[in-house]
């Protein structure tokens, strides 16, 4: 199986079925926060829910040609979050990243380890030329990461995510492998 130490409290992992359990604690203790900015949280509803996302993660492998598109962050034994790229555009060479962590584990560095690693991953491993991050314009500690490790604001997507009952403004930021120190 895929696991990637970055040091001795944080690794990256494929997700298998086994997690499923786990997966679905971490979503439903952190669901409150989540809302703020994913839709997709309520479609959680139950641990079966949890296990098809789950297939899905594990699915993306064989759409990327064997390499996983999104894996598990393991913070000391646990999963505490997920980071992957929601679209490649193998042709163009860009990748769409994402990711969460739950609220128990935020605040500790575990995601800026997770986004380093995975931008090397994408830049070195699948040989993407761009990578991108939209983020809601209101989310300021999501939008923090990006900036961080030296990624451009790019532009404002106007109304383009539906969040519930309103749209929400999308901040565009992207970085080049040449940037990519």
């Amino acid at each position: 199986m895929f696991t990637y130490v970055i040091d001795e409290e944080v690794s990256l992992r494929l997700f298998t079925e086994n997690d499923t359990e786990e997966f679905y604690n971490l979503i439903i203790g952190s669901s409150n926060n989540f809302r703020k900015w994913i839709s997709w949280i309520d479609d959680i509803k139950n641990k079966e829910d949890a296990s098809e996302f789950i297939k899905y993660y594990i699915n993306e492998i064989i759409e990327n040609g064997g390499y996983p598109k999104s894996v598990a962050i393991i913070y000391r034994g646990e999963i505490a979050g997920k980071i992957g790229f929601n679209e490649i555009d193998k042709e163009s060479k860009v990748g769409d990243i994402g990711y969460w962590l739950g609220e128990k584990f935020q605040g500790k560095g575990i995601m800026a380890k997770a986004f380093k690693t995975f931008i090397d991953y994408g830049f070195k491993n699948l040989g993407l030329n761009r990578i991108e991050v939209y983020i809601s314009i209101d989310n300021i500690k999501s939008r923090k990461l990006p900036e961080r490790f030296g990624f451009k604001e790019e532009g404002v997507l106007r109304q383009s995510y539906w969040l519930y009952d309103h749209y929400e403004d999308l901040v565009v930021y992207g970085l080049l492998a040449k940037e990519w120190i």
